[in-house]
């Protein structure tokens, strides 16, 4: 049975929107059904997020989401949310929700429980499923069950969905009604970091003569790649390359990842190791598109599981195999109305 009020038209709400990456992905996986998407709500704390935003999809997202009451929310058929991670990830001391921020899932639940909607996707780090030996992650789930959804999550790898960034992320979906879902399967082939880099980078975002030395003092007598590759420092100093980036963090040190181990990553790099198209405006400070990039969603992951979840709501059979397809060659322009 279709779940849809209008099955031409999906309405989302976009939860501490941030840059919007789910916005891009649904939009994505919407022209490629010929479905039309339909944001009727946004909302995020930072300031700088709503400007960023606003500049991009023309809404002006809402403020802090705990002044907002439900009901003032309009009706929709799919949540989406990647609600802050920070309480949940190792930068951010794993406090869940002793920090302020980790309990704000439950204004997610408070709005599920008002509006209903046929279905929700959470998005999260991949730490929360083991915080505190996993009893952080079955809190969750047991007040989305007692909200009667049927949920199931699972984690993903952005490697294993087109995009040169290893980025592991739970994502957590959700139905009203019982639903044949199938999460969706890796796709077949990566960008290279060669559709990702900027060429002419300029002096701006090299690290320092001694920095730069550092690093090749701690790469030494390692194979090098024939390809481009972006260095890796980690919290005990050791330093690895590899043809992918690791994961975008916001709060992490400015040169814990340098290309080719002599320069940080332009804000269009960033974007695009994330999935945004490159008409995707850059608004405000270099700190400012880091910091956001940095606690963004991998749009090819996201757009896979919206993909899978549509299909469900659709009621369309989906396969075994069901995969959802990204790379750099093929990807939309924001504001594109062909299909891929």
């Amino acid at each position: 049975m279709n779940l849809l009020k209008n099955k031409e038209k999906i309405r989302f709400i976009d939860l501490f929107c941030g840059l919007g990456g789910f916005r891009v992905a649904i939009a994505q996986v919407c022209r490629q059904k010929n479905l039309e998407s339909d944001c009727v709500f946004s909302c995020d704390i930072d300031k700088d997020a709503r400007s960023i935003y606003h500049a991009n999809f023309g809404d002006q997202p809402r403020g802090d989401i705990t002044e907002i009451a439900a009901l003032d929310i309009p009706n929709h058929d799919i949540l989406m949310a990647g609600f802050p991670c920070q309480p949940f990830s190792i930068c951010g001391d794993l406090k869940g929700f002793e920090d302020t921020r980790g309990t704000l899932f439950f204004e997610i639940a408070r709005i599920l429980k008002v509006k209903q909607p046929a279905a929700f996707i959470l998005e999260n780090v991949k730490q929360l499923q083991g915080h505190q030996q996993g009893k952080t992650l079955q809190v969750i789930l047991d007040t989305l069950q007692d909200l009667d959804y049927y949920t199931d999550y699972r984690v993903l790898n952005a490697l294993n969905f087109g995009l040169p960034q290893k980025r592991e992320r739970i994502f957590i979906v959700g139905f009203r009604e019982s639903r044949r879902f199938i999460w969706p399967k890796p796709a077949l082939s990566r960008t290279s970091l060669t559709e990702i880099l900027e060429e002419n980078v300029s002096d701006f975002y090299y690290a320092s003569a001694r920095i730069q030395k550092s690093r090749l003092l701690k790469r030494e007598g390692k194979k090098p790649y024939s390809e481009p590759t972006i260095w890796h420092e980690n919290k005990g100093g050791n330093v690895s390359a590899y043809p992918y980036s690791c994961a975008l963090r916001a709060g992490a040190s400015y040169n814990y990842l340098l290309v080719e181990g002599k320069r940080r990553l332009t804000e269009r790099e960033m974007l695009r190791l994330q999935g945004f198209p490159d008409d995707y405006q850059i608004v405000g400070s270099y700190q400012t598109m880091r910091k956001l990039t940095g606690n963004s969603v991998a749009i090819s992951c996201v757009a896979a599981v919206v993909n899978s979840v549509i299909e469900s709501l659709l009621d369309i059979e989906q396969a075994s195999t069901n995969s959802f397809s990204f790379n750099r060659t093929t990807q939309l322009s924001l504001f594109s109305t062909q299909e891929f």
